[in-house]
């Protein structure tokens, strides 16, 4: 007698998206600030990592403006895992632990797996994303790539309106899909040690659940992030770190665990 299926039970908490409002993304930009303010020195040592990439970006545009674009997405990349020691600051600072520089840059040697894995998709959409640069530039310069002054004039000069709307429609693609799959993927691996593959798809969920308001925390990160760069990038110094502290809680403002759910019920408080 053939034995029934019974499916097998599930593993694990399983995630929930919170319903957000517009007053949300706001709300994590002050708790990333307060976090900051806690242990400034862990922040402004991250804040100088990121204003050394902005440098490196200014120097490749001033050189091989064609490549900016892939530079750009390569910050993208970079970027997020680099403020993983400040998600663990934040994360630290939740649990009433208190952090320090050492477990801020070492926080991400138990998650070298998921984190590998993650870096594979995020790298190759970075190298998809540098050769589609390199062909809008080779399609509408058919002479040749123009030196950095001759970008300035191709975005400033209304013949060349095609050109600027396909570059920057290429790029918001790419950068639409890098921040869909990493905007709560990263701190999730570090705060549940989850499989890569899990947190992407856990990234993408928070942005189909939410569409309106990640796009608003994607606007906001845009914005603070281009104004820091302006004068001389000095404002990344503050900036920066303060967007990574942020960041982690979006990812806890956006998705609650069943287990957290189970201990709200048991000190009798509402989450």
């Amino acid at each position: 007698m053939a034995v029934p299926y019974e499916p097998p039970a599930a593993v694990g908490p399983r995630a929930r998206m919170r319903t957000l409002s517009w007053a949300s993304p706001f709300r994590w930009l002050e708790l990333g600030r307060q976090d900051l303010f806690k242990h400034p020195g862990i922040g402004i040592f991250y804040g100088v990592c990121f204003f050394l990439m902005a440098q490196l970006l200014a120097l490749v545009f001033k050189h091989k403006p064609e490549y900016t674009l892939s530079m750009i997405s390569g910050c993208l990349l970079i970027g997020p895992f680099l403020a993983m020691g400040l998600y663990e600051v934040s994360r630290r600072l939740e649990q009433g632990e208190q952090p320090d520089m050492a477990s801020s840059l070492m926080c991400w040697d138990q998650h070298i797996p998921s984190m590998a894995m993650l870096i594979l998709v995020l790298m190759v959409l970075e190298l998809l994303w540098g050769r589609a640069s390199l062909v809008v530039f080779a399609v509408f310069f058919d002479t040749g790539m123009p030196s950095t002054t001759g970008v300035l004039e191709a975005i400033f000069n209304p013949k060349n309106i095609e050109f600027v709307l396909v570059y920057l429609a290429v790029g918001g693609v790419f950068a639409a899909l890098v921040f869909g799959l990493s905007v709560v993927s990263i701190p999730m691996i570090l705060d549940r040690d989850t499989d890569a593959i899990s947190a992407v798809l856990t990234s993408m969920r928070v942005v189909f659940s939410n569409t309106t308001v990640l796009l608003l925390w994607g606007a906001l990160l845009g914005v603070l992030v281009v104004g820091a760069l302006w004068p001389w990038s000095l404002g990344i110094i503050f900036v920066g770190p303060w967007l990574g502290h942020a960041s982690w809680h979006a990812y806890r403002g956006s998705v609650e665990w069943e287990d957290e759910l189970v201990e709200a019920v048991t000190l009798g408080t509402n989450k």
